[in-house]
């Protein structure tokens, strides 16, 4: 099946080096309100989003993302916030009191977030502009929330660069379907197309040829690749301190 929004969808790619050229406000607000077209818990729409374009706050923005260049260089970086301030101020002006303290609430801010920020990304490379979500501002939440003036009940997830693309970017290979496509029950046996996985993205070049011990065997060596480097990842805690900003922010995630 092929048409004009599938192209669009699987020519996504991150993209990290953007030509000085700015992005009128304008543009800026036609994709967030394109973003706000996506689907919504129980009509509640909660998030918001804070645009940067300020140089100098933009600096420190990516200062916080972990010195990363293209943070910097993108003339607009859109933080994308879980946000149930609103909502707190609508239970005040019609006399109720909001319940904010459950995991399943924030989980919904959440969704409905990540939700309109993907839509929006969508709508922003049918525009010929390109984009790059930015998960690492939460290694500085605490700075991150000062530096925008978050109040109580709002939450940073993540930003997302925003520009005219200065060269092309990799698109890179996703895994087979039938690792992420399951029919009636869950399937375990992965491992056949998690080899598929790792053969097409060392096939891109981006680790470099490099080389690893098998597992089980380390006499032996083979090539770097996706299940080897995700692995590492995902042996290693990262930003444990998030409970306690979500809990300061007022999300007590009972």
């Amino acid at each position: 099946m092929v048409n004009p929004t599938f192209d669009l969808i699987h020519h996504h790619a991150s993209v990290r080096r953007y030509k000085p050229d700015p992005v009128p406000a304008s543009v800026i607000e036609t994709v967030v309100a394109a973003g706000q077209r996506a689907s919504t818990s129980s009509y509640l729409q909660e998030y918001s989003v804070i645009a940067v374009t300020d140089a100098t706050r933009r600096d420190r923005l990516a200062l916080l993302s972990a010195d990363q260049a293209f943070v910097r260089e993108a003339l607009v970086c859109l933080v994308w916030c879980a946000d149930l301030a609103r909502l707190e101020r609508v239970c005040q002006l019609r006399g109720y009191t909001q319940v904010t303290e459950y995991t399943d609430t924030f989980l919904t801010a959440v969704m409905d977030c990540s939700l309109a920020a993907q839509t929006a990304a969508l709508a922003a490379e049918s525009l010929g502009l390109g984009i790059c979500y930015v998960g690492a501002l939460r290694n500085s939440l605490p700075e991150v929330i000062e530096l925008l003036g978050l109040p109580r009940l709002v939450f940073p997830l993540f930003g997302m660069t925003l520009g005219w693309p200065a060269k092309e970017a990799l698109i890179k290979p996703r895994l087979p379907l039938a690792s992420i496509l399951h029919h009636e029950t869950y399937n375990p046996d992965q491992e056949p197309s998690l080899r598929e996985y790792d053969t097409a993205m060392i096939a891109t070049g981006i680790y470099q040829g490099r080389q690893v011990p098998t597992p089980g065997k380390p006499e032996d060596v083979e090539d770097y690749g996706w299940t080897e480097h995700s692995a590492r990842r995902v042996s290693k805690a990262a930003r444990t301190g998030i409970r306690l900003v979500l809990e300061k922010q007022g999300f007590a995630l009972k």
